[in-house]
């Protein structure tokens, strides 16, 4: 995706931010490049792969 943004004259006097996720990104100013990145960190033992077996209660 190309995006292209012009804030001339951008101001800001107060920012407060009350939560962050773990795909957040926060920029006040400029940036020539930004490039985002993903990736599955779950250890391959903490996979289940087959039948799953519902718990009964």
């Amino acid at each position: 995706m190309n995006m292209e943004v012009h804030n001339w004259g951008l101001q800001v006097g107060n920012v407060q931010i009350d939560a962050i996720t773990s795909s957040s990104v926060f920029l006040v100013g400029d940036s020539e490049e930004i490039i985002l990145s993903s990736f599955f960190d779950t250890p391959p033992e903490a996979t289940m792969i087959g039948t799953i077996v519902p718990l009964s209660g």
